[in-house]
């Protein structure tokens, strides 16, 4: 049975890989809002561990894909300071806490 920890590692490398290439302009805003909706579906079937406390990894990824649905493909691409809040937590989230927390990207779960 998936385990929130799992769905949060599995889907946190997939969510950089699609932040990071739409960032640089390689991969399409369509594919990052699929990616989305795509997550939230998995999300609905994970019946274990939503009611554990969160782990580093799963504040930053919840605050990732928030931050990437909830602002317009232009300003992602186009508004510096969200672009390298988003870098820092894209760091975190490839390098598994070998990077800092990032301080204020303090996701919660849907």
């Amino acid at each position: 049975m998936p385990t929130v920890t799992n769905f949060v590692k599995r889907k946190s490398k997939q969510l950089a890989f699609y932040v990071r290439g739409f960032l640089q302009k390689q991969i399409p805003y369509s594919e990052v809002d699929l990616f989305f909706w795509d997550t939230m579906e998995e999300w609905a079937q994970i019946k274990s561990g939503k009611l554990q406390p969160y782990e580093r990894t799963e504040q930053v990824f919840w605050h990732v894909l928030h931050q990437v649905h909830y602002w317009p493909q232009n300003t992602l691409q186009e508004d510096p300071v969200l672009r390298e809040e988003l870098e820092i937590c894209l760091n975190f989230l490839e390098g598994e806490e070998r990077y800092p927390l990032p301080l204020d990207c303090i996701g919660i779960r849907p």
